[in-house]
């Protein structure tokens, strides 16, 4: 035994290291299981208690339970982190195709656009859709069609269209490229497991997102803008005095039986009812306590839907949901907006404030258009639970310019509103209670923690140089995934039952030994793939199973070598090894070339190719392994203790 020595400590080694790789992935799959299992005890007793509780309000709850789990037990985490990671095809997720809207980056680029220059970039922007031809050369081509040189709107006078073109392409693609670093930036932070995030063409961008499925978390995470403004929110009396501007301006262009219409179609007619007598505009109306509901709404149609505050506290106005667009529309016409200031904007609240007769309440703000601020002078975001509250809030922390400004800022407005607005949205619109030092604020209004926690990657990952479109989405289910697994699991099993059954017939004793080194085979290349924290697709159990029938060609031409010399009349041990020593060449160059193979499609394949790369390159240097080594031990130790050994 002291020849094999080296030989079984390296087995050993192998075997023991790919057993301790593969423990935690074991681990992690039975702390699945109960987390699965009380996951759903507790969905059935909620359903249970409220048979008419929303999908999206069950799916909150449970992952909070689900969370609430893992945060008690922190190995739970530690070892899914260690185990073998699933890709989307297997435990299901997103996979989104994203576009650099380059046209708007154009737009933010262009010095004094026109009317022609938004003509021509409508155009471009169109065509763009049919085309995979970069925008800035369509945008060049449709300008020199019409005889207008670059630099009307981009550079100086002194450039030619062609260095124009040549430094707006660089900037194009600059964009994709920084677009691509904040994308993966805010993936990482949220805690995705082995994402893909590719390039695809000269504008688009390929995100694969394992494990998550909520499709509104993922786009705020990839096409979140993270502008964020500070704006003062305008004083009541100028607010009322610029509503009632606008409800004067509707009233005399809405037409009675129009707004009798709506009204009977409105929720708020009940509302306009109740509270005509406490409303402010109304108040000064001598006629409103007999004034009906249409008759309210033909005389007061702004009012109507942005209903204010009955104790007069503020001037926000609150705004039903499936009113938000109606409203949104009288505020964009064109005889609306000549009697809205041009220094101040209405925005809505992001969240709804409450609920009505089963519609969520908005709040409508008026607030200065020019911000105090911006989230330029962010460092740090951090989400965590008021104390004061136990509502999740988001912590911010700005730089030392920023510092000055906000303390600047807050002590001028002491007393005074300052609305927090990201992407156009207000989030909080807290008075200001005294002078703000020191560059820390907070942001609240966020549903819940993992929702302020998505809006604290957004503010801190930073703001994208230009919009991002969704072109194209997939959803993988969970189910699909597990669905999946269990297909490539029972084709592994079945190809390794064949291989094997078809070696032990053929090569009888000799063929055992050649399925049971396939058993090591898979070890190895499962350890492999958790050891280096590796992804398992669909592709690479493909890989895998190619593999399996792969394997034993080894040991077919070791097999057929010995079987040649036996034939010759040489003995057992010197048959074994000469046919192990005469076969390794054959062996080696068959095994090289299918591993330069792999390694050319890992390098240029994309996602599902490069799975199956990956555990076929992996699988290759496994196989060799078990029949160069594992098995010509077995050999040797059988050949020595004069075991009987038959090959066919």
């Amino acid at each position: 035994m002291k020849e094999y020595r080296f030989k079984l400590i390296l087995i050993l080694m192998a075997v023991v290291l790919s057993i301790y790789l593969l423990y935690p992935t074991y681990v992690d799959y039975q702390n699945q299981k109960m987390i699965n299992k009380i996951v759903a005890e507790k969905e059935n007793e909620i359903k249970a208690q409220d048979p008419k509780i929303s999908a999206s309000t069950l799916d909150s709850k449970l992952k909070a339970v689900e969370d609430s789990i893992k945060n008690a037990d922190p190995s739970i985490t530690k070892m899914k982190l260690k185990s073998i990671k699933l890709g989307l095809d297997l435990q299901g997720g997103m996979r989104v195709v994203l576009e650099v809207n380059t046209g708007k980056l154009l737009e933010k680029l262009a010095k004094s656009p026109d009317d022609v220059f938004k003509r021509v970039m409508a155009q471009s922007e169109k065509e763009a859709t049919l085309s995979d031809e970069s925008v800035v050369s369509i945008v060049a081509k449709n300008f020199a069609a019409r005889g207008i040189r670059l630099s009307r709107y981009f550079g100086n006078i002194r450039q030619d269209d062609k260095e124009i073109v040549s430094d707006l392409q660089k900037d194009a693609d600059d964009a994709v490229t920084r677009a691509m670093e904040i994308i993966r930036n805010r993936v990482d932070q949220y805690g995705v497991s082995e994402p893909t995030i590719q390039r695809q063409g000269s504008r688009r961008i390929i995100v694969e997102l394992p494990g998550v499925a909520r499709e509104e978390e993922a786009k705020q995470l990839l096409q979140g803008t993270a502008l964020l403004e500070f704006k003062l929110v305008k004083d009541p009396e100028f607010t009322i005095s610029v509503m009632k501007k606008i409800d004067d301006v509707l009233a005399g262009t809405y037409a009675a039986d129009t707004a009798k219409a709506d009204t009977n179609n409105s929720p708020n007619s009940k509302v306009a009812k109740k509270e005509t007598k406490q409303n402010k505009v109304a108040s000064s109306d001598t006629s409103t306590k007999q004034m009906s509901a249409e008759e309210f709404a033909a005389k007061h149609p702004f009012f109507t839907i942005a209903m204010l505050d009955p104790k007069g506290k503020t001037a926000d106005a609150y705004v039903r949901a499936d009113e938000r667009d109606k409203l949104q529309m009288m505020l964009n016409r064109p005889d609306v907006q000549s009697v809205i200031p041009d220094n101040i904007q209405f925005v809505f609240s992001a969240k709804p404030i409450g609920n009505q007769n089963g519609q969520d309440i908005y709040m409508l703000y008026c607030v200065d258009k020019n911000p105090l601020l911006t989230g330029g002078v962010i460092t740090n975001a951090v989400a965590t639970i008021s104390p004061e509250t136990s509502a999740p809030i988001v912590n911010m922390e700005m730089n030392s310019d920023g510092s000055a400004d906000w303390a600047r800022i807050t002590g001028a407005n002491v007393g005074k509103r300052i609305a927090i607005i990201l992407d156009g949205v207000v989030y909080s619109a807290p008075v200001v209670q005294n002078k703000i030092t020191g560059g820390r604020s907070q942001i609240s209004g966020s549903g819940d923690l993992q929702e302020a926690q998505l809006l604290a990657i957004v503010l801190k990952a930073g703001a994208l140089p230009a919009p991002v479109d969704i072109i194209e989405e997939r959803t993988v289910g969970p189910s699909l995934g597990q669905d999946s697994i269990n297909s490539g699991f029972n084709s592994t099993l079945i190809g390794f039952l064949v291989v094997s059954f078809f070696m032990i017939m053929y090569y009888q004793r000799a063929g055992t030994i050649a399925a049971a080194s396939l058993i090591f085979t898979i070890l190895f290349i499962l350890g492999f793939l958790a050891g280096f924290n590796a992804t398992l697709t669909l592709p690479g159990i493909a890989g895998i199973i190619l593999t399996i029938g792969m394997a034993v060609d080894a040991n077919v031409l070791i097999y057929e070598r010995i079987r040649e010399e036996m034939e010759t009349g040489k003995t057992l041990k010197a048959s074994v090894d000469s046919g192990f020593s005469k076969a390794y060449s054959a062996i080696i160059d068959s095994n090289i070339t299918t591993f330069i193979t792999g390694v050319i499609l890992y390098q240029f394949g994309t996602g599902p190719v490069q799975g199956f790369a990956l555990t076929l390159m992996i699988g290759l240097g496994a196989s060799l392994f078990s029949a160069l080594v594992i098995a010509r031990v077995v050999f040797d130790y059988m050949v020595a203790k004069g075991i009987k050994l038959t090959i066919g």
